[in-house]
Parts: structure tokens; C-alpha cells; sequence
């Protein structure tokens, strides 16, 4: 929905508000009151400023949509001075001498026309380049990606379960979502001539899945956002990495919940030679519950450098950078360079993920941490838009001593409960903190 969409509809609301109050009074026969006349004129006063702002907005949205129809057309080559201009700049970026967040606060508490100007030419860039955003309003601005982009993969620990799983776009609407999932399935059965044909009757039960709303906010003085200096990349940097962490504690911890398999290691002394049996008894019990093969290994940081760290009889380590002839037994290889979350090693061909959110505080001792091996397909994660949260608000709740308060949120739901044998989990006392 556009600006101007979002304007008319408040307009509309306001002058639907006066003919009620007309028509009461004609259905009653009687005059108006002094409080329903007030009223009437001030609807009618919100009435003419919002059909001042309609008429700036839809020209400036108009525009805006054929100067960004122009650039993807590629039909705006300009000569100048010898040089022809072939793009554009994105209205925000690392470069720009504008700030996104000083925009924001400043269209919306200080009326800015500039400022609009380029917040509505940066949502027409977003509708372009990501193909879906609808929202175009104050309470719902998309953040620039350049904000965002570092803010997963340093700082906090990130969201490296959460991009493994299988991605779906949330619902405009409601708090939950309900997939059917089969609990008895049909039957055949081979068939002796002129008997009855095997019938067995399928039935299924609701899966309900919660969306949740992540939140957090900060308060910053007005001096910070109108004369700072790259305030807005440290505070939204900041609360969208607080928002990927804890949006992918909670995918772990649906693993947690929900991994259908579990496999048990229990070690006083626990070596790389004991645990892998319990991988391969992992991959096993997945392949034969889910009935497919699982695509990714994933553990906290530290039970891989374990395994890293782990050396045969000849001091010759047990996990390899890359494959070698010389015979060495290895129980993991290098598969290439490591990457955000991908950690370049490879055990049973599965590649390892860590993820510093896996829990350390499980087990009697509250030091344990634990192994997931699975199929990423059957963890299935909804959110808004492209996943980057990100909705902004303003709210001033102290403004007396000039802070505003930034809100950052998003709405996600998860399960790993719709093929729960597709995970396997591996717990027990042989994934204590280790030891180097």
C-alpha cells in the first residue's frame, strides 16, 4: 500500500466520520449539537490537509514510479559532459550523504518534504529491487540493506540455523498458522481375483504453529539523530543483530524440541573415536524414520574445534583441511573455504554447521551441548518480506528530556514438527565442555 493509498483511506475515514453525524441527526429530526458541529469541522479541517498531502504524495509517488521504471528500462542513457550516465544511486547507502533514520525522524516529527521525497524514492527502489514490499508508510519502512547486511554475520552470533531452514512468507494476517498433517496414511495390498481391494481410510490431525513477535528498542537523544554522525548504522546495526540472534536461538530450540530421533552418548572421557559411531547412528536413524537422506550437520563452535582437535596414535590429526592419499584416517575433510556459518568441513559427506546459539546448559550438569543432524527441508521458518525485519518505528514517550525511542520489530513462526524424524538430535555427558 502506498502513502497516498494510506492517506486517501484516512480521509475517507474522516469525512465518513462528519456524514455520520449528519445523518444521525436527520434520522432523529433534530438540530446538531454544539459538541457534533465541532466535531463535523474538525473532520472537515483533516479533511482538506489530507487532500493537500494526497495531491503532493500521488505526484511524488507518480514520479518516483517512472523515474524507477526509467532506470530499470535501462531507457535513461544521459550524455553529460562527454560521459553518459547509465545508473542511478540508490537513495541510501554506505556513500549517500543522506541518513535513513535522520529522514525518518525527520518526516515524521518535523514534517520534512525532502526527507519524504527520498524515503518515498527509497520504498519505489525497495518495490523493485525485492518485488515485495508493500509497505510505504512511517510505521512500516523497509531499512535500507546496507544497514542490515553486516549486522548477522558479526556482533552477536547471528542466524545460521535460521538461514539453513526452508523459507516461507508469512501470512498478511493472524497469529497462527495450521498446516494438515497426515497421521494414518492410505494402504495397498496385493489383490486375489474377485476380492475386495485393501481400503484403509487416511486421517490427519492440525498442526497449529504460533507466530511470535521479536521486539527491541532504544532510546536516543534528538542531538544524536540531527547531528551525529552515523547513529543510525550503530543502532540499527545493533537491534538487527539482536533480532537475528534471537529469532535463531528459537529455531535451535525448536530442534530441540521437536527432532524426532535421539541418539545418546554417554562418556566420562569422551574422544573423537567414541562419538562417531553416535554420527553415524544419527544418520541412520533419520534415513530410516524420514525415509531420505539428511543434508546438513550442525553444532555449537566448540564441539567442533573438539573433533579439529582431535589426534591418532601418531599425532597425526583426526579431521584433515583437505582429502589425502597418504592413507591417513580422517573422520572429517576440508570442503572448501569456511564461510558465515559453514565451517569447510565435511563428516559422513554431510557439511558442518556451527552455531555458536546451540545450547551449553543442557544434560544434569548443565554443560552439554548438543549435536543436530537432519534434513534442512523439514525446518520450515515463515517471515515478513525477505526475512530482514524490519519494520521501524518512532515513538516519543520522553519527550521531555528530547529522546525518541526506536523500535525495531518482526513477526516469524517456526517448526521442525511437520517431519519430526527428519532431525536427529545427539545428547549425553559425552558433550561436555571439552577440554584442549
Amino acid at each position: 500500500m502506498s502513502f497516498s493509498t494510506t492517506l486517501i483511506e484516512k480521509r475517507d475515514a474522516a469525512l465518513a466520520k462528519a456524514e455520520a453525524i449528519v445523518s444521525a441527526a436527520t434520522a432523529d429530526a433534530r438540530e446538531l449539537t454544539v459538541e457534533e458541529d465541532a466535531e463535523i469541522t474538525a473532520s472537515l479541517a483533516d479533511v482538506r490537509s489530507l487532500d493537500e498531502q494526497i495531491e503532493k504524495h500521488t505526484e511524488l509517488e507518480k514520479r518516483s514510479a517512472e523515474a524507477a521504471e526509467l532506470r530499470k528500462e535501462k531507457k535513461f542513457d544521459v550524455a553529460v559532459g562527454g560521459t553518459v550516465v547509465k545508473s542511478e544511486a540508490r537513495t541510501y547507502s554506505p556513500q549517500a550523504g543522506s541518513s535513513f533514520i535522520a529522514d525518518a525522524f525527520a518526516a515524521q516529527f518535523n514534517n520534512d518534504y525532502s526527507a519524504q521525497q527520498r524515503l518515498a524514492r527509497h520504498m519505489n527502489e525497495e518495490k523493485i529491487e525485492r518485488r515485495d514490499v508493500t509497505s510505504a508508510n512511517f510505521a512500516g519502512l523497509v531499512v535500507p540493506q546496507f544497514l542490515t547486511e553486516l549486522a548477522a554475520p558479526f556482533a552477536r552470533a547471528g542466524r545460521v540455523t535460521a538461514d539453513l531452514a526452508r523459507k516461507h512468507q508469512l501470512p498478511e494476517s493472524g497469529l497462527t498458522i495450521s498446516l494438515s498433517k497426515v497421521t494414518t496414511g492410505s494402504a495397498t495390498a496385493a489383490q486375489t481375483e474377485g476380492a475386495a481391494v485393501q481400503e484403509t481410510n487416511m486421517d490427519d490431525t492440525k498442526l497449529d504453529i504460533s507466530v511470535v513477535t521479536i521486539a527491541g528498542q532504544q532510546n536516543v537523544s534528538r542531538q544524536s539523530l540531527e547531528r551525529g554522525t552515523n547513529i543510525d548504522s550503530l543502532v540499527m546495526a545493533d537491534l538487527v543483530s539482536s533480532y537475528n540472534t534471537v529469532l535463531n536461538t528459537a529455531v535451535v530450540a525448536e530442534l530441540f524440541s521437536s527432532a524426532g530421533q535421539s541418539v545418546t552418548y554417554t562418556d566420562a572421557s569422551p574422544t573423537v573415536a567414541e562419538l562417531y559411531p553416535k554420527l553415524v547412528d544419527a544418520v541412520q536413524k533419520v534415513q530410516t524414520t524420514f525415509f531420505a537422506g539428511p543434508n546438513v550437520m550442525i553444532m555449537h563452535p566448540r564441539r567442533l574445534a573438539f573433533i579439529l582437535a582431535a589426534v591418532d596414535g601418531q599425532s597425526r590429526p583426526l579431521a584433515v583441511p583437505t582429502p589425502t592419499s597418504s592413507g591417513q584416517p580422517a573422520y572429517a575433510y576440508g570442503s572448501g573455504a569456511a564461510q558465515y556459518g559453514n565451517s569447510g568441513y565435511s563428516i559422513l559427506g554431510l557439511p558442518v554447521y556451527t552455531d555458536a546459539t546451540v545450547a551449553t546448559n543442557k544434560g544434569t550438569g548443565t554443560d552439554q551441548d548438543t549435536i543436530y543432524i537432519g534434513n534442512s527441508q523439514e525446518l520450515h521458518l515463515w517471515e515478513q518480506g525477505d526475512g530482514t525485519p524490519m519494520m521501524l518505528r518512532f515513538e516519543q514517550p520522553k519527550a521531555a528530556e528530547l529522546d525518541v525511542t526506536m523500535i525495531v520489530y518482526g513477526y516469524s513462526a517456526v517448526t521442525a514438527n511437520r517431519y519430526p524424524n527428519a532431525w536427529a538430535q545427539i545428547n549425553g555427558t559425552g558433550l561436555v565442555t571439552p577440554s584442549f
